[in-house]
């Protein structure tokens, strides 16, 4: 009998690339989709190299299609010596079709934008995480503030009572 060879791919090696901890703080967040990225072969080792700022961008719709504005990725000396590189250039997002008349009708009838809030390999391929997103006014920063203070105070109070843990 032949025992079948478990791959070392097939065990989950997905890992992230970059997150954008700031869209949680800027935004609140609905629905998140999985997005492909049209990267050119440069863009692909410089993230490789886990460079790459996704702070300031977003994602805008032109004629039917899903564009990442404003992603920084800088180029890699060694990699793109023969290619003129622009570490800001719109990049084109890749969706199925219903996921983008979902996205249009909630940008263009709701009022949402669209943020990109993670970037990570799934099967040796770059996917963006895109969330439907609302900008949260002064006082919901705030509130969001407050609730992070009491988690971190009550797990410390249930640390110092708990002498288990």
């Amino acid at each position: 009998m032949t025992k079948k060879k478990q791959n070392k791919k097939d065990t989950g090696g997905d890992s992230t690339i970059a997150l954008n901890k700031r869209a949680r703080y800027e935004y609140s967040l609905e629905d998140r989709f999985e997005a492909g990225l049209a990267l050119q072969g440069w863009e692909v080792k410089a993230l490789r190299a886990g460079r790459i700022s996704l702070v300031e961008s977003y994602a805008l719709i032109k004629n039917g299609e899903i564009y990442l504005f404003g992603a920084q990725i800088p180029p890699l000396i060694s990699a793109s010596s023969h290619v003129v590189a622009d570490d800001r250039r719109t990049r084109k997002l890749l969706l199925h079709r219903h996921e983008i008349d979902k996205l249009i009708g909630a940008v263009e009838r709701d009022g949402y934008t669209l943020i990109p809030t993670a970037m990570y390999w799934k099967k040796n391929k770059v996917k963006l995480e895109v969330a439907l997103a609302k900008g949260k006014q002064s006082h919901d920063k705030r509130a969001t503030i407050k609730e992070r203070d009491w988690a971190r105070d009550k797990q410390r109070v249930m640390r110092r009572h708990n002498p288990n843990a």
